[in-house]
C-alpha cells in the first residue's frame, strides 16, 4: 500500500512521499527498507536517527525526523490498525466441515462454520455464522457458540454454557469446568453439584489454558470486551465487568465481582465475595482481600491504595539506617543515664554529710 492509502485509513496526514509503497509494519529497532514503524513511547525516540524504516507513523512532529511519516491523533492505536491492513489471513487450513468433525443429528451448525478434525459437536450444540473450530474442540450438549468465533485446538465448551460473538478461545481454554465447591462434613468433603453454567459476551479473548468454572447456581459472566491472558482461573459464580483485563497467573475466587474497565496485573488474586469497583487497577502479585472502590490504584500484599504502599516500602528501605539511629541513641541514653545516676549519688553524699 502506499502511505497516502494508509494515512487515509487512519485519518492521518503523510508528510513525504505520498507514494511511497509499504510492504508491511516492523519494529522501530528492527524495520528495514520498505517497511512502516511507529513511535509512541519517547524512550525509542532515539532510534528515529537510526532506523531502516522507509516511514513511521507519529502522534506529534519532532525536530530532526529524517524519513517520511504520518501523523496521527494516537500512534500506538493506529500501528495496531496497520497490523490488521496487513495481517495475513488465518484460518486457511480449515475449509468447510472434515469428515473426522462428529456433529451429533440434533446440533445446529451453520452452513458457513469451518471445522477441522476430530472436533466434537454434542447434542442440541449451537454454532453460529462464520464460526472456526480447531481440531480437538469439544462442545457438549445444549453448549451455544456465536457468530464469527474462533476456538482454538483443545478448547472445551461444557454443557450448557453460552458465547457470544467474536469470541476468541485460545488453545486449551476450558469453560464451565466444575467450580471447586466441597461441603465439609465429619471429617470428610462432599461434592457440591455444579447446576450453573457460565456465559461469555460478546467481543472476548480468553488466553491459552485459561478455566472458567460454571456457577454452582445461576451464572459465572464474563461481560463484553473483556480480555483475560493465559493461565487465568476464574471460579464459579464469578461476575467479570466490561473491558476489562487480566494478566496471566492472576485468579478470582469464587463469587466474587469485578467491575467494568479494571486492569488486573499478573500473579493477582482476588478473595471471594467482594467487590472491585469500576476502573480500578490492582498491581502484579497483589492479594484483594476487602472490598476496592471505584478509580482505586491497589499494590500490596495484602493490597492497600498504592500512596500508602509506597510509603511502607520507602520506610522499609530506611530500616537499616533507622536500626542504627536507634542503636545510637540507645547508647547515648545509657550514657546520659549513668550520668543522671552517679550525679544523684553525689547530690546524696553532699546532703548526709550536711
Amino acid at each position: 500500500m502506499t502511505l497516502n492509502e494508509i494515512a487515509g485509513l487512519l485519518g492521518g496526514k503523510v508528510y513525504g512521499p505520498e507514494e511511497m509503497e509499504i510492504t508491511g509494519p516492523a519494529k522501530i529497532e528492527t524495520a528495514k527498507e520498505g517497511e512502516i514503524t511507529f513511535l509512541s513511547n519517547l524512550k525509542y525516540k532515539h532510534f528515529l536517527s537510526k532506523t531502516k524504516a522507509s516511514a513511521v507513523l507519529l502522534d506529534q512532529v519532532y525536530d530532526g525526523v529524517g524519513l517520511p511519516y504520518i501523523v496521527v491523533p494516537n500512534a500506538y492505536a493506529a500501528f495496531v490498525q496497520v497490523l490488521k491492513i496487513f495481517e495475513p489471513e488465518r484460518h486457511t487450513s480449515i475449509r468447510g466441515i472434515s469428515e473426522f468433525t462428529f456433529i451429533d443429528k440434533t446440533a445446529h451448525v451453520h452452513e458457513t462454520v469451518r471445522a477441522a478434525q476430530f472436533v466434537y459437536i454434542g447434542p442440541n450444540v449451537s454454532v453460529g455464522e462464520n464460526t472456526v473450530l480447531y481440531p480437538g474442540v469439544v462442545l457438549l450438549e445444549n453448549a451455544k457458540v456465536g457468530n464469527n468465533c474462533v476456538l482454538y485446538p483443545n478448547v472445551s465448551v461444557r454443557e450448557n454454557c453460552v458465547i457470544g460473538n467474536r469470541v476468541i478461545l485460545q488453545n486449551g481454554c476450558v469453560v464451565g469446568s466444575d467450580g471447586f465447591g466441597f461441603a465439609p462434613y465429619e471429617g470428610k468433603y462432599f461434592k457440591i453439584p455444579q447446576m450453573g453454567i457460565v456465559i461469555i459476551e460478546d467481543d472476548v479473548e480468553v488466553g491459552a489454558n485459561t478455566t472458567i468454572d460454571r456457577a454452582t447456581l445461576g451464572e459465572t459472566i464474563i461481560r463484553q470486551g473483556t480480555k483475560l491472558d493465559n493461565l487465568i482461573q476464574i471460579a464459579h459464580n464469578v461476575i467479570v465487568g466490561k473491558h476489562t483485563v487480566m494478566a496471566a497467573q492472576s485468579g478470582i475466587a469464587g463469587s466474587a465481582e469485578v467491575g467494568d474497565n479494571v486492569s488486573i496485573g499478573g500473579h493477582a488474586a482476588i478473595v471471594g465475595h467482594i467487590k472491585v469497583g469500576n476502573g480500578s487497577s490492582i498491581a502484579g502479585k497483589s492479594a484483594i482481600i476487602n472490598n476496592v472502590p471505584e478509580k482505586s490504584v491497589m499494590w500490596g500484599m495484602p493490597a492497600m491504595p498504592i500512596t500508602k504502599y509506597k510509603r511502607m516500602e520507602i520506610s522499609m528501605r530506611r530500616l537499616p539506617q533507622m536500626l542504627q539511629r536507634i542503636k545510637i541513641l540507645e547508647k547515648e541514653l545509657a550514657v546520659l543515664k549513668n550520668e543522671l545516676e552517679e550525679s544523684r549519688g553525689i547530690d546524696g553524699q553532699e546532703t548526709a554529710n550536711d
